[in-house]
């Protein structure tokens, strides 16, 4: 390894970095580095997340392996940006941009796939706006569990290589332990990625932004539209491009798919920003999120949502609203004339709420072990969520219950209207041509027993913040990654909170 924290290395370990965001507009990213801390260390490494990356790192005890993913050093090939974007944050359009976050490049991993590689505490940027572009160990750690969680949930999501302790403190609302996070993403390009450049560019830079985005996320729309078409609509100025309609669509499809699966497991983002709505699909910025225990459709965690604009019944409408930005956004590609594109953009935007409801019963109905969903279903799911609310029922451990026949254990079972409930369910059962056996296991792969409950990752983080003891950190991680999975040991984790317990808050900043 060079001796000199800002050089590439030169040694060979799996490292394939490109750097195709730099063919766009320089108005989009500014050339940064990272910010050098004084005393690296790796805490915590997603080795399975390494291999597929095709990274092949010899020895993380090594200072020189805790360099790079602080970004003392950087890796062969890095050419490292922050990237800027635009977000309505709470309804409000503001400038933003990546604060403390430096992407070192794409890596290309043995299968061909593209992933961004960014870390997260990196140092100031251009857009931090007076922050000191650090990040703390907490929040850090809480992203690192939060994250892989929903993987292991099949949940799309950024992921987590590294964390890394920095041997410095920052100031926060008092004195913590600084951390460098290794981010993994399919791509960091945002529903406010393309506000910023629709408010600040031009629309050439908006169609060579569209384009990339399409190239790199969704190329099969490129083989299925008749590029030649679509140039001569453009001259005529009277047909809709169909490339970005479809585009569109894919947008809307994904996130109606997203956001479907977190109403599916209780999962609350927080701040459900459009600076947060990445146009891949998955689910990124970990900071006020957290998993319901008791099901209140109400709920909320963020600090500052004192309205509950991001409580967990909001988030299919807020959802569909950002995408609503993210199609005024892309008008001038749609349509020569802005009315027409108008109207183009909310008839395409009304599928959202139907591939959301579509998405949401089909994975309900796993949860009941219901293989085909009939008509009167929703009927059977809305009442037993109703009687969830009224009972203060935790949410995962209800559907638990259900999936292992243990509904006895629990307290709503004493509800008459849940025994009634509890007969027409099994009625709808036996209707169906597949055994009791295929249906335990269709509910038991939908039903997840352990989730990151935030009582439990609290009390592994204090324990690696306040005495550095990462045991727990790593038991957490262990069990999340194996959600399914029916053991004595990980009983402990399926266990809600006791009422002694404070109501959990997160804060953003994180």
């Amino acid at each position: 390894m060079s001796d000199d924290p800002r050089k590439p290395s030169t040694k060979e370990e799996g490292w394939n970095l490109k750097a195709g965001y730099l063919q766009l507009p320089t108005k989009l990213f500014s050339k940064v580095r990272p910010g050098p801390v004084k005393d690296p260390k790796i805490v915590i490494y997603n080795k399975e997340l390494e291999n597929s990356l095709g990274i092949k790192i010899q020895d993380l005890d090594k200072r020189e392996s805790a360099s790079i993913f602080s970004g003392n050093e950087l890796p062969k090939g890095a050419q490292p940006i922050a990237q800027a974007y635009a977000g309505h944050q709470f309804g409000h359009f503001t400038v933003l941009g990546d604060g403390r976050a430096i992407i070192l490049g794409e890596q290309i991993t043995p299968r061909g796939e593209r992933y961004d590689i960014q870390l997260k505490g990196a140092g100031p940027t251009p857009y931090s706006r007076r922050g000191d572009g650090r990040a703390a160990l907490g929040p850090m750690l809480r992203e690192y569990m939060i994250s892989e969680a929903m993987y292991a949930l099949g949940i799309p999501s950024t992921r987590a290589l590294a964390v890394v302790s920095t041997g410095e403190r920052i100031l926060r609302e008092k004195r913590l332990p600084g951390a460098v996070l290794t981010r993994v993403a399919a791509s960091h390009i945002r529903v406010g990625t393309f506000e910023y450049i629709r408010q600040f560019g031009n629309v050439e830079e908006l169609k060579a932004l569209a384009d990339y985005t399409i190239q790199r996320h969704f190329p099969h729309i490129l083989k299925e539209s008749n590029q030649d078409s679509i140039e001569d609509q453009e001259q005529a100025g009277l047909q809709i491009n169909t490339k970005y309609v479809k585009f569109f669509d894919e947008v809307v499809d994904r996130q109606a798919s997203l956001i479907a699966k977190w109403q599916l497991v209780g999962f609350i983002h927080g701040v459900m920003n459009t600076d947060n709505m990445a146009i891949s699909g998955e689910t990124i910025d970990y900071g006020p999120c957290a998993f319901m225990n008791t099901y209140d459709p109400e709920t909320v965690f963020s600090s500052i949502d004192r309205g509950g604009r991001y409580a967990y019944k909001n988030q299919p409408g807020i959802g569909q609203w950002n995408l609503a930005r993210f199609g005024e956004s892309l008008l001038p590609l749609i349509h020569k004339d802005p009315s027409q594109g108008v109207k183009i953009i909310e008839k395409h935007l009304q599928k959202f709420a139907t591939q959301y409801h579509e998405y949401w019963l089909e994975g309900m109905g796993k949860k009941l072990g219901i293989f085909q969903i009939a008509a009167k279903d929703e009927e059977l799911m809305d009442q037993l969520l109703q009687i969830m609310k009224e009972e203060k029922s935790d949410f995962t451990n209800t559907f638990v219950a259900l999936s292992y026949g243990k509904e006895k254990e629990l307290s709503i079972n004493e509800n008459q209207e849940f025994v009634n409930w509890h007969n027409k369910w099994q009625k709808r059962l036996k209707e169906q041509k597949e055994s009791k056996e295929e249906v335990e296991k269709l509910m038991r792969g939908s039903n997840p027993l352990v989730i990151p409950r935030n009582h439990q990752v609290e009390k592994a983080i204090h324990a690696a913040v306040d005495n550095s003891d990462y045991r727990e950190v790593r038991k957490l991680i262990e069990v999340l990654q194996n959600p399914y999975r029916e053991s004595e040991e990980n009983e402990a984790y399926q266990k809600p909170p006791g009422p002694s317990e404070k109501p959990y808050v997160t804060y953003c900043g994180t």
